[in-house]
Formats: structure tokens, sequence, C-alpha cells
């Protein structure tokens, strides 16, 4: 008690020089307050990655540990670098013709880029790069847990790079930029489609393309499953990108507006916490037993489909886009398992299934009623063509240049040995001459019996 009373009038002090009014109305003061919000939702979105690299290194096997988290190194470092070169210029080119244009590259800051002057004085131009710059990374790491376990590191490096440099930013600048959909009346306040949807999309093209694993289906098509090395990490990584989410949408009200900032973190956990219950009630009519993943991929299926909305839809109906698109991950995960597109962690599902469903929810659901279901199936029909007709490029051209997927026995004794030649774990793998011997655990390199016998049953 007695800290907080020394604290009150040194904070109140502090403020004393805020009561000058910027030229659009804005105190410094809540200039100030907006801007520590923004840079503060910047971290949270950042601490997204940790999420997708932990969730993913989890589910999957420890034997491509090191592979998983090298690519989700890769994409934050090269995501922001070509965002400062060219992303931002593409996605926030100003006054265009609505479907492509450039503000120029290396952040041409404005007279008032630092100043109340700048987004109503919401942040800063720098804080605006920083914001924008964390979503977008997160389209290819959502492509990067589809195509796990069998992509070749290097093709997967050139795949992402100009997805995010390039695709992801024209695309952004549709509606975000101010461009022909967002005047065609089309809403999506944080990334369902614009973020979720697109890296769905990627995520689909890149794991058709590259066919199943080995030993994901038995001679018959019926399902082989292949368990996560590790289940603590997934959850961490489930909770990391829950946490994230906070600034991801939080952020997205663009200020630190009490009302609007509280009322979307209160959606945003309410469709979180229905997507996860719904996805164990749905998956309890599959099997007796309760599934972890099912559950950790209901809350992120909840978070992805409230996303769109989180600002103009009411908490009770937050609850049912929540609901709807927990159950609607486990049946999709079911689906494509059983057309054969494997997707070691469910991106697909959870991304692009939950998030066009989102998007749409904004239609039904929304207060504002100038949105409509019209507006919001036409962001999704030109998000998804756009998208799945740019992965198909990017992919074909670097199959046909560097191939994408790793042989069969790379892939059977991992990608930390074959493409980084460690592991993500301390084992006692014995290397001798190169080699690895007979006494490495399975889950770090198979037998050659195992080797022969899942290549026995591709023939």
């Amino acid at each position: 008690m007695m800290r907080s009373k020394f604290w009150i009038p040194l904070i109140g002090a502090s403020l004393l020089p805020a009561a000058a009014l910027a030229d659009d109305g804005v105190t410094t003061g809540q200039f100030v307050a907006n801007n520590v919000w923004m840079m503060m939702s910047a971290a949270l979105v950042f601490i997204m990655h940790l999420g997708f690299a932990s969730l993913e290194a989890g589910l999957t096997r420890a034997k491509n540990t090191v592979n998983i988290l090298f690519k989700n190194t890769f994409i934050i470092c090269v995501g922001l670098l070509t965002y400062y070169v060219i992303g931002f210029g593409l996605m926030y080119p100003g006054d265009f013709n609505g479907y492509l244009g450039f503000a120029g590259p290396f952040l041409p800051v404005p007279d008032n880029g630092n100043t109340p002057d700048y987004a109503s004085g919401g942040y800063t131009y720098y804080t605006d790069f920083l914001f924008q710059g964390m979503f977008a990374a997160t389209a290819a790491t959502i492509v990067s847990g589809a195509v796990a376990e069998r992509i070749k590191l290097k093709s997967f490096m050139v795949f992402s790079t100009i997805f995010v440099a390039v695709v992801y930013t024209i695309a952004g600048s549709w509606k975000w930029g101010g461009g022909f959909l967002d005047k065609a009346g089309f809403y999506d306040f944080a990334g369902s489609t614009l973020v979720h949807s697109v890296g769905g999309w990627g995520a689909l093209i890149g794991a058709t393309m590259l066919g199943a694993r080995a030993g994901k289906y038995d001679k018959e098509g019926n399902v082989m499953p292949i368990p996560g090395s590790n289940m603590p990490l997934a959850a961490v990584g489930v909770f990391l990108l829950w946490l994230g989410w906070f600034g991801f949408n939080g952020g997205s009200v663009l200020s630190a507006d009490p009302a609007g900032v509280s009322f979307v973190l209160v959606t945003t956990c309410l469709a979180a916490a229905a997507g996860g219950v719904a996805a164990m009630l749905a998956y309890s009519f599959v099997s007796p037993k309760p599934d972890l993943t099912m559950a950790l991929n209901g809350i992120l299926a909840g978070l992805v489909g409230i996303t769109a909305g989180a600002d103009v839809i009411s908490p009770p109906l937050a609850i049912l886009v929540g609901a709807v698109a927990g159950m609607l991950v486990v049946f999709s995960v079911l689906f494509f398992d059983k057309i054969k597109i494997d997707d070691p962690v469910g991106a697909i599902s959870v991304h692009l299934v939950c998030g066009v469903w989102g998007t749409l929810a904004v239609g039904f659901f929304s207060s504002n009623p100038e949105h409509s279901v019209g507006a919001q199936l036409m962001g999704i029909a030109a998000y998804g063509v756009f998208t799945v007709v740019c992965a198909g490029i990017l992919f074909g051209v670097v199959k046909a240049a560097m191939g994408l997927r790793v042989d069969l026995e790379e892939e059977m004794e991992g990608l930390d040995y074959s493409e980084h030649g460690m592991h993500g774990y301390q084992v006692d793998v014995g290397l001798a001459a190169g080699k690895h011997s007979a006494a490495m655990p399975a889950a770090v390199a198979p037998t050659a019996v195992a080797t022969a016998e899942l290549a026995s049953s591709e023939s």
C-alpha cells in the first residue's frame, strides 16, 4: 500500500506536461500511451513466432526439431528485412489503382511520421512498420507447419522469402492498404483472411505438391498416425500463441483506446475458450479418448475465427464463432487425412478453414450493418484465387529449379542430420565416419529395416 501511495504522485507528475493538445486533438499523453501500447502489441505478436516454433516442433518428430526451429528463425529474420526493403511500400502504397502500387523502398519516413499528426495520434511511422512487420512473417510460418518433415530447407527458404515479400504484401494492400476490396466493403479486422487464410492457402498448395510423409498411409490408404515428439512443448506453443493474440487483435485497434481494446480482448478470449471446449466435445464423437492436439488446435481455431470480427461481434456471438471453429477444425483435420493431404500440425484446418469461417461470420454477426456476406465472399474468393495461383507458381518454379522434397533416405534419417548435421536433443548418436551408429534411437533415425519397410509400402 505504501509503495502504491509513493508512486501515484510520481505518475501524476510525469503526465502533467501531457495536457497540451496536438493539432489533431490528441494530447501528448494520449499519443505516448497509444504508441507504447502499439509497441507492446508488436512485442506480443513477436512472441507468437516462438509459439509457432514450439507448436510445430512439438507436433513433429524429434529427428526434425532443428530443421523446424531453423525455418521459424529464418522466417522472422527474412520477413522483417524484406518488409523493410519492399514489403511495407507494397502493402501501404498510398494513392494507387486499388490493385498494385508501391510507395517506395526502405521506409521513406513522412515529415509527420513521428508526431501525433501521423495515424491520428495512434502510433509513429516506425511503430506502424514494426507492428505490421510482425504480422507479415506469420503467413509463411503457417506454411512451414504444413510442409514440415519433408521439404528441402533451401527450397522453403526461397519460397518463404518471396511469399512474405511480395504475395502477402500485395494481397494485404487490397484491404488494409485501401485497395479495391476495402472500397467494396470487405472487412477483416486483424487478419482471418489477410494473414491466416493467405498462409493457409499457401500451406494447402505446398502440402499437396509435396505429398504425404513416408509411412503416413499404408498400401490400402489407411492413416498411420505419426505422433508428435513433445506434447508439453506443443501445449506451451499454443498458450504462447494465445498470449500473442492479445497483441495481434488488441493491437489492431490501432490505439490504446480503453473501450476498444478491452472489448476486443474479451471477444478474442471467449472465442478461444469456446473453440477449445467445442473441439473436445466434437472429438468425443470420434473417439472415447480425448485428444490433446485436437483441444489445442480448437483453441487456435477459435482465435483464428474471431480475428476478422473481434471488434464488431458481441461476446455471446464470439462464443458461437469460436465454438463453430472448434468443431470445424476437428472434422477438417479428419477430412484432409481422408483425402491424403498430410498436414503434420493441422495448419490448413486451423488457418484456412477457420479463417474462411471467421471472415464469413463478420457478414452474419457484425454489429455494423454495412458489413455483408456478399462482400465477405468476394474477399474470400479474391484472396483464395490470388494466393493459390501465386503459391502454385512459386512452388512449381522452385520444384523445377531446386526440387521440393528431400529423398527417402534423408527423410527417414531426419532433416536435422541430413540438412544440418546436428540434433535437437542430446542423444548418444555415436557418429562414426559421418554415419549414425546402429544404436541411435528410432525417434532420431529409423533402422534400415524400418526404412526398407516404408520404401516397400510406397512401391
